[in-house]
């Protein structure tokens, strides 16, 4: 039987406590927004670790299409710089080389949850009595 926390996930929220501060207060490119880390996934071998982030930009609501883009490739472009500060900060014998991806799952959330409320409304508007 599998244990419930397993190394790998450990091993990944350990990573993204770690570049969450990074990209925060090491990191100085003028290209990236506010980026958040949302999961880190780490491949059973520790030989990378798939990250999803969400990214917004001052005066922006939602990150368009060329700012995941921009955003996706600066992060994919130091993922070497990061690794070996990582393994400077972990205990780890091998740092995993992190992967960047953009997180759609909020974005599918905020559309299920629009289409979910106009279904209700357009119900009540039919059925006003119910």
């Amino acid at each position: 039987m599998a244990k419930d926390y397993s190394r790998t996930q450990r091993l990944g929220e350990q990573i993204k406590r770690d570049l969450a501060q990074m990209l925060q207060f090491q990191v100085k490119d003028p290209r990236l927004g506010l980026v958040t880390l949302n999961a880190v996934k780490v491949a059973t071998d520790l030989g990378y670790a798939d990250i999803y982030f969400t990214v917004m930009k001052p005066g922006m609501v939602e990150a368009d299409e060329p700012t995941i883009k921009e955003t996706e490739k600066v992060l994919n472009d130091m993922a070497g710089f990061l690794r070996t500060e990582l393994s400077q900060i972990m205990k780890t014998r091998i740092t995993p080389l992190p992967r960047f991806h953009y997180d759609i799952s909020l974005e599918r959330g905020h559309k299920l949850t629009n289409l979910i409320n106009k279904a209700t409304r357009e119900d009540k508007d039919r059925n006003p009595g119910e």
